[in-house]
């Protein structure tokens, strides 16, 4: 079980923040394969305050996928706290999650996302004026530091915990790193035995037996999955059972991967239409392809395809083709997650 402020999750298990993947299609599902607690992509507070079409579609909550951290950003105190405002008041969010992980220049440029890893003092400052304005827990995804000499994930973290934040998130990379190399997880270690507040380790969890291994080198109080769950849900429910029972559930065969990646674009053509959904969708399809026989072929097919019904024809098409042993999945490439 994993408690942040009065948010009770059923199990250790988060879903990242990621760009472009954490909408509400994608989020249910994840919280239908057990996930304990869910979290959306990361919503600029400028953005939530000028209050347009886009950004409010991304501030929807469904109902079923509660617990859901949804995750704001910003340089500014005045409209980081007006936006937590917004999303303390105006949403179902459970928690407040403030991002100063993200590591793109167009988000550091602004003072906002890894920028603060860089300033314990600003942390403290800003953290602590959304704490005060706010009645949802509060929390933050950060990474171990900026570059190899600017490493102040101690520092950062007891700078949340003493500025009223109900948990830190930590990424074993600093912000120079982005998704390269391999992520610190002794830092990660050093942050949990220097703060009393829960502490979410993420960072190169990509099976089940990765997460139990994050667990116990960190002692963290849970396990925050990324790019692991890229087309692969079940590493979720998979993970969630491996702590739990100590068994390792088979990996999917081709045809429910392919079975639930329809059922997602289908939820995605729900909240934004068959057009859109359908574009969102081919990258997404790429991942849920991965490790299947022959599915370079079918990416490029799919690449190209703007209606429902012809890319589930050829999905059906192609997975009909294949056995129905388990896939092995594995790393996955980049992709902006905060």
């Amino acid at each position: 079980m994993l408690k942040i402020g009065n948010v009770v999750a059923k199990n250790k298990v988060v879903l990242a923040p990621m760009a472009g993947v954490c909408n509400p299609a994608f989020r249910l599902i994840a919280k239908e394969f057990g996930c304990g607690i869910v979290c959306a992509e990361m919503v600029s507070d400028k953005a939530i305050l000028h209050g347009n079409k886009r950004t409010l579609e991304m501030l929807f909550v469904d109902e079923r996928e509660k617990p859901l951290s949804l995750q704001i950003f910003g340089g500014d105190k005045e409209t980081l706290v007006e936006a937590a405002k917004v999303v303390d008041q105006h949403t179902d969010a459970d928690i407040i999650d403030i991002n100063m992980g993200c590591p793109v220049p167009k988000v550091t440029k602004c003072d906002a996302g890894a920028r603060w890893l860089l300033d314990p003092g600003k942390i403290e400052e800003m953290v602590s004026a959304v704490v005060q304005s706010v009645s949802k827990p509060v929390t933050v995804k950060m990474r171990i530091g900026w570059d190899d000499e600017h490493v102040y994930a101690v520092r950062n973290a007891q700078a949340v915990q003493n500025a009223g934040g109900s948990a830190v998130s930590v990424h074993g990379r600093t912000r120079v790193q982005m998704y390269t190399g391999k992520a610190n997880w002794d830092i990660i270690k050093e942050v949990k035995e220097s703060v009393s507040i829960p502490v979410i380790g993420n960072g190169d969890i990509f099976t089940p037996e990765d997460a139990k291994r994050m667990l116990d080198h960190t002692g963290v109080d849970g396990v925050m999955i990324g790019r692991g769950a890229l087309g692969n849900p079940w590493m979720l429910y998979r993970t969630v059972h491996y702590l739990t029972d100590g068994e390792l559930l088979p990996e999917p065969t081709p045809q429910e991967k392919i079975r639930i990646a329809i059922l997602h674009m289908d939820r995605l053509a729900a909240l934004k239409g068959e057009h859109v959904a359908v574009k969102e969708m081919r990258k997404h399809m790429a991942w849920y392809l991965k490790g299947l026989q022959g599915a370079a072929r079918i990416k490029d097919v799919i690449m190209e395809l703007t209606e429902r019904d012809k890319m589930v024809s050829i999905l059906e098409n192609y997975v009909s083709t294949l056995d129905d042993k388990p896939v092995e999945s594995g790393p996955e490439e980049e992709v902006v997650y905060h």
